[in-house]
């Protein structure tokens, strides 16, 4: 290639650069901010993440800092940002239940909330630091305690609408996800989150659907919501069978001659996927995650060649279940036991991703922790046991006092 071309290669580049930039800041000069804030409801699942945009801003406005508040009107108001609009966090170090503050990131004007929980719920306002409002959301986090669990091959059905006079509860269903595997039967979900309609609403919040909102919204009257607090979130799963993508032939044929000569002892053994190995103690518990997984994600998984399909280990099947998945996809093992040894694999989006070998032992100095679920479990039934000798103590005494003083002085409640 000639230096003329380069250069006019390198030209058009930065042409479509330039327009991409004009295009971008264009978004804002051709979306007015309204003279009166409104609030866009939006809902979730508790441990979901969630982008908010700002929609609107004024040209010379180069940095936006977002706001929190519980209700509207209150006197306590989080500030999620430094005043530059810099703040920055990475997924991948977000822990469940960390503080909000910890939990938050600014990219592109945007406000990202990652493992959101049902405390966070509430109104979150676009802005400056002057606390000039060009923006807000009505943010409705929906609790996954109570969630119920409806199986389609079983014959099961959702939650029929409830109706209470102009009220009207009902379920609204995301899309299904995808085959959570591929090759063999698998499963595929969909989430459901609690909504209503009724004329009461506020109207200083937005819907897309007239007079429709979540049931965790602050449009909706303190009084229909003690109406629609029963109706939980529900989880719809149908089985699904899909075929597994064909990859490199040469790659399979290399694994294979591996595994071949691994048998032989020349060479070690080569897993398809990464696998972490994990040593537990005999007794305790233990969690374990799929890497990249958000509870969105359609998330399967198997113990060596065992299915653990969610119509069996799912949370809340069967209450006396040791080993379990919850509704965030974590597989859960209460009380370890030495059956529980083997290979855990975790597939995401219909793909085997890795695989986690589980060694249990009964012998090893372990160091205590606090931030260990058991040692604090077990250090809050201690300071309980105290108390109520303590106090089983005290009233024995007491009572002992009150004998002494009513013979020796019988004359004294005189």
């Amino acid at each position: 290639m000639s230096l003329v071309h380069t250069i006019v290669l390198l030209w058009a580049w930065g042409s479509l650069q330039a327009f991409e930039i004009v295009e971008k800041e264009n978004i804002f000069q051709k979306t007015p901010c309204p003279a009166f804030l409104m609030f866009d409801n939006a809902a979730y699942l508790a441990d979901m993440s969630f982008e908010l945009p700002c929609h609107c801003k004024p040209e010379e406005v180069t940095a936006v800092v977002w706001f929190y508040q519980k209700h509207l009107g209150s006197s306590h108001t989080k500030v999620l940002t430094d005043f530059d609009g810099r703040v920055l966090t990475e997924a991948a170090q977000v822990r469940v239940g960390s503080d909000m503050l910890l939990r938050f990131s600014i990219r592109m004007f945007s406000l990202l909330v990652f493992r959101a929980q049902p405390e966070d719920s509430g109104l979150y306002f676009c802005g400056t630091r002057k606390g000039d409002y060009f923006y807000a959301y009505d943010v409705d986090i929906q609790s996954s305690e109570g969630m119920v669990a409806t199986f389609k091959d079983q014959g099961q059905e959702p939650f029929a609408d409830e109706y209470h006079g102009n009220l009207h509860v009902f379920t609204t269903f995301w899309e299904w996800t995808p085959c959570d595997r591929c090759g063999v039967r698998g499963e595929q979900w969909r989430i459901g989150l609690c909504y209503l309609q009724s004329p009461d609403l506020s109207p200083r919040y937005q819907r897309t659907v007239p007079d429709v909102v979540s049931c965790g919204s602050r449009a909706v009257p303190r009084k229909l919501q003690t109406r629609a607090r029963h109706h939980m979130p529900e989880l719809l799963v149908q089985s699904c069978v899909v075929p597994c993508e064909k990859k490199m032939t040469i790659q399979e044929g290399v694994l294979a001659i591996f595994n071949y000569v691994s048998k032989v002892g020349s060479w070690p053994w080569v897993p398809q996927v990464p696998i972490q190995f994990h040593q537990q103690r005999l007794g305790h518990g233990l969690i374990i995650s799929c890497p990249g997984a958000r509870p969105e994600h359609a998330v399967a998984w198997d113990k060596d060649g065992q299915y653990l399909y969610r119509t069996q280990y799912l949370k809340g099947v069967n209450r006396s279940m040791r080993v379990f998945i919850d509704h965030g996809n974590q597989l859960h093992i209460r009380f370890t036991q030495l059956e529980d040894r083997g290979i855990y694999y975790c597939w995401r989006q219909g793909v085997r991703v890795a695989g986690f070998r589980l060694g249990v032992t009964s012998r090893g100095h372990y160091p205590a922790s606090f931030s260990d679920p058991e040692t604090h479990s077990a250090v809050v039934l201690t300071l309980i046991g105290y108390l109520l000798i303590t106090a089983v103590f005290v009233t024995i005494h007491l009572c002992r006092c009150c004998c002494y003083l009513f013979r020796c002085y019988p004359n004294f409640s005189r």
